[in-house]
């Protein structure tokens, strides 16, 4: 399925709750930089979602997986359009009541901003390995593994996987704060983070933690940023957490 965003397909794929409930909530599910939506520890969040009784709308953002657009002009703003637009998708089908938040990695980064923009509309949010590392590398110089003048933007940097990446993503993420963001979202959050991330340090999540008003910090011993050695106690937690969220909303 695809839906459009300012011109753009994005592809998407709804995911439902075993038998097909008339009525339950949705989770808006983000993948993270260079990745996309069949990635293995998305696919797992997802079925553990579908587990508890969550539907589950994934996304292949702008210039990712079998979205259009080109990975080299994606920039954080256009990652939030995509989110505005897979929200109002979600508030649009019929058997939705609430809706939920989640991504990983850049994509936990966009649902942390999203929040904030759609903080009336998001009931929780859960952030995976959240790349808040890229705001502040973006303001101090470093980004992808490379330094680089912030008051002069170079035209363009390179990803870890080789394809090139216009400096107007610098540009756009220069200009964002998460501090902003949190301070607009009042509601439940979750952040999951491994502490032997290689490329987010986990101090991040730890800091970010003390920007909410209610939010619970998971840290997993010995995983890393995909949660390539423990997943099972992300989806554990994950779950976990929605089921209290589950629970609240009934009674």
């Amino acid at each position: 399925m695809y839906i459009t965003d300012d011109g753009i397909k994005l592809n998407i794929k709804l995911d439902m709750p075993k038998g097909n409930p008339e009525k339950c909530p949705i989770c808006v599910l983000i993948h993270g930089f260079t990745g996309h939506m069949e990635e293995r520890h998305i696919v797992a969040v997802q079925e553990a979602m579908n587990e508890v009784g969550l539907a589950v709308l994934r996304i292949d953002m702008y210039g990712h997986g079998s979205s259009e657009g080109e990975f080299r002009n994606h920039t954080l703003y256009k990652w939030l359009s995509n989110g505005m637009a897979a929200i109002d998708y979600a508030r649009s089908l019929d058997f939705v009541t609430d809706i939920y938040l989640c991504g990983h990695s850049q994509g936990g980064l966009t649902a942390m901003l999203l929040a904030g923009m759609e903080r009336e509309r998001v009931k929780a949010l859960i952030s995976l390995s959240p790349a808040l590392v890229i705001l502040d590398g973006a303001r101090k110089g470093e980004l992808l593994g490379k330094p680089f003048d912030p008051d002069n933007i170079p035209e363009e940097l390179m990803s870890w996987d080789g394809r090139a990446l216009s400096g107007n993503y610098v540009r756009a993420a220069q200009t964002l704060h998460i501090e902003d963001a949190a301070k607009r979202f009042d509601k439940p959050v979750m952040i999951v983070h491994g502490d032997q991330d290689e490329a987010v340090p986990v101090q991040y999540s730890i800091d970010a933690k003390d920007l909410y008003k209610d939010c619970r910090l998971e840290l997993i011993k010995g995983d890393t940023h995909c949660y390539d050695n423990d997943l099972p106690a992300v989806l554990k937690v994950v779950k976990d957490f929605l089921n209290n969220n589950l629970k609240k909303n009934i009674g």
